[in-house]
C-alpha cells in the first residue's frame, strides 16, 4: 500500500511563501499521477496541482502563476512551491496518488477530483494572516 505523509505546513503573512513535502513508500514499479489538494473547513475539498510520471503538470485556476508542484522520482517526494499567498490559500493540503496504466506525451492524469485519487496522507495545516 502507497503512504503519503505531508509536511512543511505553517503560519505565513499574506504574500509570503512555503514549500509542501510529500514522503511516499510503497510504491510499485508502475505509473503514478501525484496531486495536491486543498480543504478550508465548511468547504469541499479541491484540486490545486498534478503531476505525471515524467514531469507534466496540471494546474487549478485560482493558483496558476503562483504554486508550483514538483518532484524528485528518486527520492520519492512531491513538493509544491506556493508564493505570493492569499489568505484564501489557507487550508489543510493533502497529498494523494493513484496509479495509471500509461503515461505518454503530455499530462496524462485523470481530472483533479478526489474521487479520481487512491491514496491520501493525512494532511499539512496552512494558514495565511492578512
Amino acid at each position: 500500500q502507497v503512504h503519503l505523509v505531508e509536511s512543511g505546513g505553517g503560519s505565513v503573512p499574506a504574500g509570503g511563501s512555503l514549500r509542501l513535502s510529500c514522503r511516499g513508500s510503497g510504491y510499485t514499479s508502475g505509473n503514478y499521477c501525484m496531486a495536491w489538494f486543498r480543504q478550508a473547513p465548511g468547504k469541499e475539498r479541491e484540486g490545486v496541482a498534478g503531476i505525471d510520471s515524467d514531469g507534466d503538470t496540471s494546474y487549478m485556476d485560482p493558483v496558476k502563476g503562483r504554486f508550483t508542484i514538483s518532484q524528485d522520482n528518486t527520492k520519492k517526494i512531491l513538493y509544491l512551491q506556493m508564493n505570493s499567498l492569499k489568505p484564501e490559500d489557507a487550508a489543510m493540503y493533502y497529498c494523494a496518488a493513484v496509479e495509471i496504466s500509461v503515461c505518454t506525451g503530455g499530462y496524462c492524469c485523470p481530472y483533479l477530483t478526489p474521487l479520481a485519487m487512491t491514496y491520501w496522507g493525512k494532511g499539512t495545516l496552512v494558514t495565511v494572516s492578512s
